[in-house]
Parts: C-alpha cells; structure tokens; sequence
C-alpha cells in the first residue's frame, strides 16, 4: 500500500508531457489522442482530467468535438513559463525578496540577457548563448 506506483510521474511532469503534445500537435487534440501520443499506460480518465485542469488554469483552450473536446495550448513554452512565473510572484508579499533571490540566482549570461531586456535591446527570443 505505501509502494510507489513506478507508472506514476512525479507531479507537474504529465502535465508537462501533455502540454509538449499538445505543442507539438497541428491542430486541437481529443484525449484519447493525446493519450495515444503519450505512448504511455495512462488511462483516458487520467489524460482527461489533467486536460481540464490546465483548461482551468488557462494554459489550453477548448472547443467541441463530438461528446467531448478537443485541446489547443493557449501559448508556447516560453509564454506559460512566464505566466507561471509571474503567477508565483502575485502570491507572495515580499515581491522585492522574491525578485532580488531570483536575480542573485542567476548565471551570468542569462543576468546579461535580463539586464539587456530591462534597458530596451534585445528580443527576448534568443537563450542568451546558454545550453
């Protein structure tokens, strides 16, 4: 009973995996074929819910498909990481110690990059020559 499920993803991971298909994907996709995608031994039911989770969260959009929906990110990878990011900094009260710890983390090139994005250059689009 106190075993581990070795199926089980650790938590945010399938959304993360759902939200690569989806990414990946031409147009809107039901859960069943998102599960197909996944190649993974996860139940529709599991796929379904994780699917309306991040519909209320807003990371996807849906639209009518038959009896159920079918499902389109409402941004790319680099927009939900932002909105994720700026989410976490609306719950804390110290905004300014959240954001001094952040930078302080920082590697050089991506404080380079931050720091050339405050002052007006740059397009944000590039990884700053990070791997």
């Amino acid at each position: 009973m106190g075993e581990a499920n070795p199926e089980r993803l650790p938590a945010g991971e399938l959304e993360s995996s759902v939200l690569a298909v989806l990414w990946a994907a031409a147009a809107p996709l039901t859960p069943g074929q998102v599960q197909g995608a996944l190649g993974t031994s996860h139940a529709r039911t599991t796929v379904t819910t994780i699917l309306s989770r991040l519909h209320e969260k807003g990371a996807v959009s849906r639209t009518r498909s038959g009896r159920g929906f079918a499902y389109l990110p409402t941004e790319d990878a680099s927009g939900l990481t932002a909105r994720r990011m700026h989410s976490e900094l609306q719950k804390t009260e110290d905004r300014g110690a959240v954001l001094t710890r952040f930078v302080s983390q920082l590697s050089d090139d991506d404080e380079q990059l931050l720091r050339s994005l405050l002052d007006g250059g740059g397009d944000g689009g590039t990884d700053g020559g990070t791997a």
